[in-house]
């Protein structure tokens, strides 16, 4: 198979995909048979040992309000005096895109199989996810930000020991034509030994 006509199926979905802005989505998001197919193809991604050192939380519908209410909770814990657009842009966080997926990496140390290999196995999760979105026609933008990283977050969603948020994963449609990014120069980052 040559080269162009592999272009157009897989290899052409991997060389065009690309993030769409989380501040830019709009519906339609995914459906439940649409998010149960990219979910599936993200738990294809490597894991060795076969352990599945991940789960997900799913945010949709009023799901989106109830965790916006939560993190302006924490932003008003933290800063009494953050102004009202402050708080409304933590209510709205969730509320960027119809549906955000919450990747936990899950760790579970002392065994043969290194942590560092199960938290990539994570990453590779979410890349999968946003391949399956992208192959679905979503857009898909996979974001950390505060939230993944506060322990009050952590324990309002039910993370347990080793379990950390590897991304949250904004899925819809673009309200506006995505633009392709300024990518590194590929012989910059290759040698050969």
């Amino acid at each position: 198979m040559s080269l162009n006509e592999l272009s157009s199926g897989t290899l052409g979905l991997l060389l065009s995909r690309r993030s769409g802005s989380a501040k830019a989505m709009a519906a339609p998001g995914p459906d439940a048979d649409h998010l149960r197919t990219i979910l599936s193809a993200g738990m294809r991604a490597p894991d060795h040992g076969k352990l599945a050192p991940w789960r997900f939380i799913l945010f949709e519908g009023d799901a989106r309000k109830r965790i916006g209410a939560f993190f302006a909770q924490c932003l008003l814990a933290d800063e009494p005096e953050a102004g009202d657009v402050r708080v409304e842009i933590e209510r709205n966080r969730f509320l960027r895109a119809p549906v955000v997926i919450g990747v936990v990496s899950r760790v579970t140390p002392h065994i043969k199989i290194p942590e560092w290999e199960q938290q990539l196995s994570a990453g590779a999760v979410c890349e999968n996810i946003l391949i399956a979105s992208h192959a679905l026609g979503f857009v898909a933008n996979w974001i950390t930000e505060w939230c993944a990283y506060d322990a009050r977050v952590a324990e309002h969603l039910g993370l347990k020991e080793g379990e950390r948020i590897a991304g949250f994963i904004y899925i819809g449609a673009s309200s506006v034509p995505l633009e392709e990014r300024v990518r590194p120069e590929l012989d910059s980052l290759v040698t050969r030994f």
